[in-house]
């Protein structure tokens, strides 16, 4: 960051917080940095790489300056290269009027130095966001009957017991997959599964349509590869939306990840994965 002079970092920093205030679910980090562009004036010195690494002066910059801001739990980052303002994120730029005021109170309170705050970071930070982003580019890339298989080896490895999915030609209708929560359906509830990959998100409409199949001893899943709209997002699990799960590709991931080892063979083939260590900048 000693590239750039903090009054500079700070301008940039405005510019994260003017692109992140609307968006009360984030942005992807990469997103907010090919966008800074359309608001900020670069220099060529600013946009050229920087020695170090293969991003522009102005990337690795930004990406240290929110070092503090999340430290203090004025900005999130989650592992998947997310950013969002959080709530006291908001108060405290209401408060700090100037962003330059606003990047001081965040390393005063840290108690970060900001030469110091290590290089490391940068590189976890842009590989985890990479990762991330060829995970869902490779669900994203599969059809629709893929996307059931997928959703089966995963009940699967849940315990449940799929006795039906939807034939591979089949890409329409509300059902593509019936679960039951043992073998013979003893048990009255079972679990209707919807699966949406049109790579657009799902509307309040198509979630209406979709609890308006559930009978008394159903629950739904609704997994759509596009995500849902923010309307959707504020109403599934209220009101007549309770027995509704909304699944997009983040949250499906992190339910693959905490049965990974309960996967079977066939699964590990359909998602390949590979744990790769790296050091932390944590200890």
């Amino acid at each position: 960051m000693n590239e750039l002079s903090i009054q500079r970092v700070s301008e940039l920093i405005g510019g994260v917080i003017e692109l992140l205030w609307t968006r009360l679910d984030g942005l992807p980090g990469s997103e907010v940095i090919s966008r800074l562009p359309e608001i900020i004036k670069f220099t060529e010195y600013e946009t050229a790489l920087s020695p170090s690494f293969r991003m522009p002066r102005y990337e690795r910059a930004i990406r240290l300056a929110t070092v503090p801001l999340v430290k203090v739990g004025w900005l999130t980052k989650t592992d998947k290269g997310r950013w969002f303002i959080t709530e006291d994120g908001r108060d405290a730029c209401r408060r700090f009027s100037k962003p330059q005021d606003l990047l001081l109170g965040a390393l005063r309170l840290s108690e970060e130095d900001r030469q110091n705050i290590p290089d490391i970071l940068v590189s976890l930070e842009t590989i985890q966001e990479s990762a991330w982003e060829n995970i869902s580019n490779y669900i994203r890339g599969k059809n629709t009957a893929e996307i059931r298989r997928l959703v089966v080896v995963l009940f699967e490895a849940m315990q449940y017991h799929v006795t039906w999915v939807a034939p591979p030609q089949k890409n329409r209708g509300l059902i593509d997959m019936v679960a039951n929560m043992d073998p013979i359906g003893a048990k009255v509830w079972r679990v209707l599964v919807q699966v949406k990959n049109t790579g657009q998100p799902v509307t309040v409409e198509g979630l209406k349509s979709f609890a308006s199949i559930l009978g008394p001893n159903d629950y739904g899943l609704l997994f759509s590869v596009g995500g849902f709209t923010t309307e959707v997002k504020g109403i599934v699990n209220t009101g007549g939306y309770q027995k509704v799960n909304a699944m997009d590709s983040e949250k499906f991931f992190d339910v693959w990840i905490r049965h990974y080892e309960k996967l079977s063979k066939e699964a590990h083939m359909l998602l390949p994965l590979r744990t790769i260590f790296f050091l932390s900048p944590h200890g």
